[in-house]
């Protein structure tokens, strides 16, 4: 299944409006611009991106298969003469039209952006590095 551009016949704008309404039922969604596009945060974590219209949610070993098996592909951008995949798939298509959809795989992304947060937090922690006050991070 192929992804679909957030924006139909609307602007951008309005397409990123209609996905932070999709999910407003499920937690108050911050959408903040990006170079081409706009990054999906929940309570300070970033689970989303919106890159040249095309949503995509953040993956990791727990979610990743889902999308695979939807067919839907990782973001990529080309760096030199190589292709760097992030940890982020496009979501399928129907969900940007059925908000219980798209909060059930926006709920796996937070889970995944969370995890991503708890393993970074784990290893500054195990490096003994301390903020400017002398705590640990």
């Amino acid at each position: 299944m192929a992804a679909r551009r957030t924006s139909r016949k609307s602007g951008p704008a309005e397409s990123i409006a209609h996905i932070v309404d999709l999910l407003r039922g499920w937690s108050p969604v911050d959408a903040r611009r990006m170079f081409s596009g706009y990054r999906l945060f929940r309570g300070g974590l970033m689970f989303g991106i919106i890159i040249r219209d095309v949503l995509h949610f953040k993956t990791d070993d727990d979610n990743r298969g889902e999308y695979e098996a939807a067919g839907m592909a990782p973001f990529q951008y080309s760096r030199g003469n190589k292709r760097v995949a992030l940890g982020y798939h496009a979501v399928p298509a129907e969900a940007l039209d059925d908000g219980d959809m798209l909060v059930a795989w926006a709920d796996k992304a937070y889970a995944a952006a969370v995890r991503k947060a708890a393993r970074g937090r784990k290893r500054t922690l195990a490096r003994g590095k301390r903020t400017a006050r002398g705590r640990h991070h």
